[in-house]
């Protein structure tokens, strides 16, 4: 989900472990020559699902590496298979205040450009949280969770899996 700390721990995790780390929007967005908010405006969240699903069959296949992907991977069952085929997927859980607070007045969340943050956070979700659950291997809460922390839990749980 948006702000529950998918790039900050992504890049923490690659650090200690020595692998190159990804952020799946950023690969899209420097493929398509644009931010993601622009793309969505322009072409819509159907096209951009597809950018991502062929961007995640393009990074997901390498070994060590870590991939931050959008919170939105999840609506599409082939990036899910792709996901879970291909490593350990680990859901960062974060209540809708931690990601109000973390997000902050940001501009470039397509989804959060209509109403108020905490009601659209708290609406996306809960219709999101079958998904992340069925897509994750395992979850983790970030709320109060010091960064290291978090990358600890990853380290140890990426050593137990396979």
């Amino acid at each position: 989900m948006m702000g529950s700390g998918k790039s900050t721990v992504g890049r923490r995790l690659g650090e200690r472990l020595g692998w190159e780390w990804l952020d799946l929007d950023a690969v899209i967005s420097q493929r398509v020559g644009t931010s993601i908010t622009g793309f969505w405006a322009d072409r819509g969240e159907e096209e951009f699902r597809d950018l991502e699903v062929e961007a995640l069959r393009e990074v997901a296949n390498h070994a060590n590496r870590v991939v931050a992907t959008g919170g939105g991977v999840v609506v599409r069952d082939e990036s899910v298979a792709m996901m879970r085929s291909s490593g350990l997927v680990v859901w960062l859980q974060a209540t809708p205040e931690t990601l109000v607070r973390r997000i902050g007045a940001a501009a470039d969340r397509p989804l959060l450009h209509e109403g108020e943050r905490l009601a659209t956070l708290t609406r996306i979700l809960a219709g999101r949280r079958a998904a992340y659950d069925a897509a994750a291997h395992v979850s983790l809460a970030t709320d109060d969770v010091s960064v290291n922390t978090v990358v600890d839990r990853i380290e140890e749980l990426w050593n137990g899996f396979g």
